[in-house]
């Protein structure tokens, strides 16, 4: 190793050593938007790939409408070099991953990368264990903008340590990288990472599956309602800067379009990081219309940065709430049953007070909001104050029926 690299991983070192150091602030005010490979290709990627995929997240509108990050996943990896610093495979990246990520960079965009706690990646490749801060550093000269740091091949290894120190080889790299941490929940990363993460994954790798679990000998692939059972008693910890990651979205994979309404939607009204796995540069017009869905995005990245909440469930729906900004609320009745459901809507069944989060109240009993239905597009009249019938509406086979609430004045 040369004495310049020798000396900067030196200072690095002593830095760490000499105080806690914190996450970049200010990088996830709202839960981070943009791509992954994994869900789609897994391993199967390439700089051609990657750049495609860039492109077509500008012409199709994807980047406009808030997906800004596009993330390799596993497989990236070459070998170290005679100085222990990761480079990119020659023949997947042949350019290598500084002109990559001027690529991206050149359309408005930003480049995620992947590694691994561990002594190698889940598929094999050189982890980042030892050389936590040779990575970071890397990373950073790359012009790196997002880290997803998964768990494989760590046993014996403390998670809180082996994620605070990377959080830390990434500060003191001295470049703002998102910090998206893939721990599966095996340690309950939301009771000690919030100043850790910028995001951690709550429970292990979802599939292109709504109600169905896969279970192998050594691990489980969750479907989409998995996922949603596993994050409902998570949301105190979520907020501004911390946000619980469900994984990303299989919209596009083979869903039907009800379950991919429904799949979008829960992810808006829980704050998740909306992380695309399919292939945008061959979806269809419908699969793009559920993605770019500008009002259900709004959602998700409302500023006050509550995640939602089932308020209950009767007769085969689920009800959830979530607060807005400007004391507005967005409401979703999902179905995750096998057959449609039909209820009569009484504003009154939902007079609470978020107790747990906000603090806010919706108070119907009050106040009169406005409806927007999300799907469609069009208002839909008002509350009333006073108990009565209101609305019939039927909600499809594992489908979803979402409102914006907008509170008169």
């Amino acid at each position: 190793m040369n004495r310049r690299s020798v000396f900067t991983l030196l200072l690095l070192l002593l830095l760490h050593l000499g105080g806690k150091a914190q996450k970049w602030e200010g990088l996830a005010r709202t839960p981070q938007m943009g791509w992954n490979s994994w869900n789609r290709f897994q391993g199967d990627i390439d700089e051609d790939v990657i750049k495609g995929i860039a492109d077509a997240m500008v012409s199709s509108g994807l980047r406009d409408a808030g997906y800004t990050y596009v993330n390799l996943d596993d497989c990236w990896h070459g070998r170290r070099d005679s100085d222990g610093f990761i480079q990119a495979d020659p023949e997947r990246f042949p350019h290598g991953m500084k002109a990559l990520a001027d690529y991206v960079h050149a359309r408005g965009l930003k480049l995620g990368i992947y590694s691994d706690a561990g002594t190698e990646t889940c598929a094999g490749r050189p982890g980042s264990m030892g050389h936590e801060f040779q990575d970071a550093l890397q990373y950073a000269r790359w012009g790196v903008d997002y880290l997803k740091y998964d768990w494989c091949n760590t046993a014996d290894v403390n998670a809180r340590g082996a994620y605070r120190l990377m959080c830390d080889a990434l500060r003191q790299a001295g470049r703002p990288i998102f910090f998206s941490m893939c721990e599966w929940g095996d340690n309950q990363p939301w009771r000690w990472a919030r100043d850790i993460g910028h995001s951690w994954r709550i429970g292990p790798d979802i599939w292109c599956s709504f109600d169905s679990t896969r279970v192998f000998p050594t691990y489980v692939q969750c479907s989409v309602m998995d996922c949603i059972h596993r994050n409902d008693s998570l949301r105190r910890y979520a907020g501004p800067g911390h946000w619980n990651d469900p994984d990303m979205l299989e919209v596009g994979n083979g869903l039907t379009a009800g379950q991919d309404r429904a799949h979008f939607t829960m992810w808006c009204m829980m704050a998740s990081p909306l992380i695309l796995g399919n292939d945008v540069r061959s979806m269809s017009a419908g699969t793009l219309a559920v993605l770019t869905n500008r009002d259900l995005i709004a959602v998700d990245q409302d500023t006050l940065g509550v995640q939602g909440l089932r308020l209950f469930s009767r007769d085969g729906l689920d009800y959830w709430f979530k607060p807005l900004a400007g004391g507005d609320w967005a409401m979703a009745v999902l179905n995750p049953t096998r057959r449609p459901v039909s209820c009569t809507l009484d504003w009154q069944d939902f007079n609470f007070t978020d107790g747990e989060v906000s603090g806010r109240s919706t108070a119907f009993d009050k106040h009169i909001y406005k409806v927007k239905n999300l799907w469609t597009g069009r208002m839909e009249g008002k509350t009333s104050v006073r108990p009565k019938a209101g609305r019939r509406l039927t909600v499809p086979a594992q489908d979803v029926v979402a409102y914006r609430l907008i509170r008169q004045k």
